[in-house]
């Protein structure tokens, strides 16, 4: 039985809604299965300058849990920001930008109030106020990892055709692997989303106190799709301030669509996202659709087929994709995009990496509905066994729950 008197407080680095984003939604869930549980939860969220969120709707969200606040973060990144990191430190930016001495204040007078049993910080880039937090409280500490951040920018780097883009992003990434390296090592537990990121962790590290804690489906709020509202046509739905969905999807127009748009000409490709760069409203291309934010990301994908995963730099696991699989939906993804997803290629999915593959990929999905039917019928299936939400988040926090009562907590 799990113990109904646990609290936990939860720190994230931007409000977790709306819950478009794949972020967010794997914080919700998050959230939402520790109160289930019977656990206090007390939410600590920054508003960030880049992610804000509006007062009258944050006084609307999480009311059913036992506190939720948000400190307002400026955390903007300006290019003079930038080059004074990159010239006169050697921490990444992203340490510095998320530090703010007041949301520190905050969280310390939270955990005085609250006195929580457990910490559990949503980035590891929060990992500044950790010893802040060890000195006020002797909670177990939870780092969940979202990702392994170096590794996405190393990605990125070796795909850069600018030489001091390159540069610099090859040195953020080094100094990253060493931050991560070090804040892996200073939590009790670290909640890795993926057997894979737990791999590359124990790999550099050699930490046994980990659970894979994947993001789940509520297969409830899934119904099978009604093929009659249903369009075979393409679409990509991703927060374009995270820089892989954003060159993700400018390879796919510039190198892609043009051969796609030959051999499929009446196929069309919708794409929407938070911060959507201008460049992409502007896009003319006949077939392309940009859409920029939209206000419920099932209403975008309601009537839309096939989704076309094109990015080539990641971690942690791509919620887009599940909730695709579980919509009923064919997923045409790069090696990168379904790492972390127990799918297998040409069972569960349509694998890609290069153009072509793209191209030969989306042609026979068009040409043969019944049998890309039959894989997405496969790819639910898979949604249903391995990431239904109830188990998932049950496996999660007991075992949690097993690793206090072991350390006697």
């Amino acid at each position: 039985m799990i113990n109904e008197r646990r609290k936990i407080l939860i720190v994230s680095n931007r409000v977790p809604y709306p819950l478009t984003d794949g972020g967010n939604m794997a914080m919700f869930a998050m959230v939402e299965g520790y109160h289930k549980a019977g656990w206090q939860v007390y939410l600590l969220s920054m508003n960030t300058s880049r992610h804000q969120v509006a007062d009258n709707v944050l006084t609307g969200i999480f009311n059913n849990i036992y506190a939720f606040e948000w400190v307002y973060v400026d955390n903007r990144l300006t290019n003079m920001k930038l080059v004074k990191n990159f010239l006169f430190s050697t921490e990444p930016e992203h340490k510095e930008r998320f530090y703010q001495p007041h949301f520190e204040e905050k969280l310390l007078e939270v955990i005085a109030t609250f006195k929580p049993d457990v910490v559990q910080m949503e980035s590891v880039y929060l990992s500044s106020y950790l010893q802040a937090v060890r000195s006020a409280t002797t909670a177990v500490c939870i780092l969940r990892v979202h990702n392994v951040e170096y590794q996405i920018w190393f990605a990125l780097a070796s795909r850069s055709a600018n030489f001091f883009k390159r540069k610099y992003l090859k040195e953020l990434a080094k100094r990253l692997k060493h931050f991560e390296r070090e804040a892996w090592k200073q939590y009790d537990l670290l909640l890795p989303i993926t057997e894979n990121d737990s791999y590359h962790i124990n790999r550099l590290e050699k930490l046994t106190d980990m659970i894979i804690a994947p993001y789940s489906i509520d297969i409830r709020n899934f119904p099978p799709p009604d093929p009659a509202n249903e369009r075979w046509v393409g679409y990509h739905l991703g927060a374009m301030d995270w820089n892989p969905n954003r060159e993700g999807i400018k390879w796919f127009i510039a190198e892609v669509w043009p051969k796609l748009h030959k051999i499929v000409p009446k196929f069309e490709f919708y794409f929407a996202g938070r911060n959507m760069p201008e460049e992409f409203k502007e896009i003319k291309e006949p077939g392309i659709f940009c859409i920029s934010e939209v206000e419920e990301a099932g209403k975008f994908i309601a009537d839309k087929k096939i989704l076309i995963v094109p990015i080539t730099a990641a971690g942690g696991i791509r919620v887009k994709i599940l909730e695709a699989m579980a919509s009923g939906k064919i997923v045409v993804s790069t090696p990168e995009g379904i790492l972390g997803i127990e799918a297998k290629a040409d069972e569960h999915y349509l694998p890609a990496r290069k153009p072509d593959d793209f191209v030969r990929a989306i042609r026979w999905i068009m040409m043969n509905r019944e049998e890309a039917q039959k894989i997405a019928d496969r790819a639910r299936e898979l949604i249903i066994a391995k990431y239904e939400h109830s188990s998932v988040i049950k496996k999660i926090i007991t075992e949690i729950d097993d690793f206090m009562r072991l350390k006697n907590i």
